[in-house]
């Protein structure tokens, strides 16, 4: 990063590259936990997608179901992709789909038994790698990361 900020330097004096620095920074970052993170989805048979939309079933107490629009809500997907995600996960038996109780229209996706186990194993070595990562860090600099990207976050995201 420093060697790409200082040819941008040389060439475009005129232009603060700055930010570069730290952006650029978090993007290489953004990269290098995906490929750390997405092994432990993949031995569970599961990609990122498939984990995020189990995580969101499993999050949402018994009866671990939520309606499919939701479920792209919280997953941050269009409800294309959703469907794809959920059929997929119906297909391996981990979710069901059925119409919603007093709304012929709607629909609900909920785990199985087989889905909630799965989660459950999935989940906890997803935190054991995320601490893994995450304590390469002390606590006070873990706190502070934390702190910065909460407020900074809250600052650039859109509302709602």
């Amino acid at each position: 990063m420093d060697r790409i900020q200082a040819e941008w330097a040389r060439e475009r004096p005129d232009v603060d590259v700055r930010p570069q620095a730290t952006i650029g920074r978090l993007h290489r970052i953004a990269a290098l936990l995906t490929e750390e993170l997405t092994p432990v989805f993949h031995r569970y048979g599961l990609s990122e997608g498939e984990f995020d939309v189990l995580a969101a079933l499993r999050r949402a107490g018994d009866p671990f179901e939520r309606a499919p629009g939701e479920l792209a809500a919280f997953t941050m997907v269009t409800t294309g992709a959703m469907t794809k995600r959920v059929d997929r996960l119906e297909r391996d038996g981990l979710v069901t789909r059925r119409r919603a109780a007093g709304d012929g229209r709607g629909r609900v996706v909920a785990l199985t038994p087989a889905g909630r186990d799965l989660i459950d194993q999935a989940f906890t070595a997803h935190m054991r790698n995320e601490r893994r990562l995450l304590d390469t860090l002390t606590p006070a600099e873990a706190a502070r990361l934390e702190q910065l990207l909460t407020t900074w976050l809250g600052r650039i995201e859109p509302p709602g």
